[in-house]
């Protein structure tokens, strides 16, 4: 039995799985997702693997791999960490075979990977960091409209007129949500718009890999947000792009997956070099 750990530190949140890897059979035992929100991301990091621990009955030194990524280089407890564009594309194929590309859209930018079918990363692409196409941007918006996260998706999909929002700025474009709301436009046709200018970029990227077979994943803060799903398979279809993209339940693990799955492998490979490698 091979019990391994996977610690995502984002921008925006800290998520932890824990796992057991035994004769190619993969379990998850537990997960915690905790927001930041001006906390000390390697206090929360520990607090959320004390947690995942906990609801999976385990102690530290039962784990045999803690494997990090993201901005978790510097987790004290960590037994490696590896590229967040490995563990996404490695977890998005996890949770969907079919996965041939990702969509990695965080809390300050998105980012489009290409992998093969083992997980491989070909290439990848990302979105300027001032670009209107990020998590934050959208939560702004959100607070500023006074709509909840969790509403902005089914908002979104009752659009009838979306509003065109162009900028590629997220200071202009949040100008022009401000002159939106002073016309009188809807909220479902400001986020619809939002979602259609966001869609149209990280279709762009996926267009530039040449990422033109299998289903692109949706991973990262956004992966749930179904109005931007909806709006991105519309920029695709508009794009002739012949792929489809799907999210999961699970989306926002993608990258904390990776890492405990390739943890588990990297421990193997110790272990066949005589090393064992434990959390302290």
């Amino acid at each position: 039995m091979t019990t391994t750990a996977g610690i995502d530190v984002g921008t925006g949140a800290i998520k932890a799985v824990v796992f057991d890897v035994t004769d190619g059979r993969t379990e998850w035992l537990s997960r915690r997702n905790l927001k930041i929100r001006q906390k000390d991301p390697l206090k929360l990091a520990a607090q959320a693997f004390d947690e995942v621990l906990e609801e999976a009955g385990l102690k530290r030194d039962e784990i045999h791999y803690v494997a990090t990524t993201g901005e978790g280089e510097n987790v004290p407890f960590a037994t490696g960490h590896f590229y967040s564009m490995t563990t996404h594309g490695r977890g998005a194929l996890y949770l969907d075979p079919e996965t041939r590309s990702v969509l990695d859209i965080g809390a300050l930018h998105g980012r489009a990977i290409k992998i093969d079918a083992r997980g491989k990363v070909l290439t990848y692409r990302m979105t300027s960091q001032c670009a209107s196409g990020s998590g934050q941007f959208l939560e702004n918006i959100s607070r500023y409209l006074g709509i909840a996260q969790n509403e902005i998706g089914a908002l979104s999909k009752q659009a009838d007129n979306p509003e065109n929002v162009s900028s590629i700025c997220a200071v202009l474009a949040e100008t022009d949500v401000i002159n939106m709301v002073s016309r009188g436009i809807s909220a479902p046709n400001i986020l619809r718009g939002i979602h259609l200018s966001m869609a149209d970029r990280l279709a762009k990227l996926l267009r530039v890999i040449k990422a033109d077979d299998g289903i692109t994943f949706l991973s990262g803060g956004l992966a749930l947000d179904d109005g931007l799903l909806d709006a991105l398979n519309y920029s695709l279809e508009k794009m002739k792009l012949k792929i489809t993209a799907r999210n999961h339940p699970d989306s926002p693990y993608a990258g904390a997956i990776g890492a405990a799955v390739w943890g588990a492998f990297r421990y193997q490979k110790l272990l066949d070099a005589g090393t064992l490698a434990k959390a302290s």
